[in-house]
């Protein structure tokens, strides 16, 4: 078997994204899986302030965001790293353990471009939300709100 990437793997080299998660096993798993897959991961954070902190000075093209966040809120995170964006705002996609329609409402209503389940983490799957899949017609469920906002 070739070792060689992909064409989809190929079309994600170029994301750079941010993960926001207070799980460091959660950090470490998924930027490990988007890192082979060819997204590059700029940096990890575990709280808003963080978040905040590192998407002003990286400024990804994605942030990857857990509704969950201990104590805080990503619903409200998502909604910060919006008003912070500084004119080159960021994709958001939010992530959880939890199914998507136990809070559909609020995904609705957040800034995010879409939601997918943490065991669905892939970079086909973020560029199926993204819009931006390499492959039209593909069979991959994105989990998410068809187009961007």
């Amino acid at each position: 078997m070739s070792a060689e990437p992909s064409a989809d793997i190929l079309m994600a080299m170029a994301l750079r994204c941010l993960i926001v998660d207070d799980n460091p096993g959660f950090l470490a798993a998924a930027s490990e899986l988007l890192e082979r897959e060819g997204i590059r991961v700029v940096g990890v954070a575990s709280s808003s302030s963080d978040a905040l902190e590192q998407a002003a000075q990286l400024q990804p093209d994605l942030t990857l965001v857990d509704i969950d966040l201990g104590a805080e809120s990503g619903f409200d995170l998502v909604r910060l790293l919006a008003q912070d964006s500084g004119g080159r705002p960021s994709s958001m996609i939010l992530i959880s353990t939890y199914a998507e329609r136990d809070f559909a409402e609020l995904i609705e209503e957040s800034p995010a471009t879409g939601f997918m389940p943490k065991a669905d983490l892939s970079a086909k799957a973020i560029h199926a939300i993204l819009g931006d899949e390499p492959e039209a017609g593909s069979d991959q469920d994105p989990r998410g709100r068809p187009g961007t906002r």
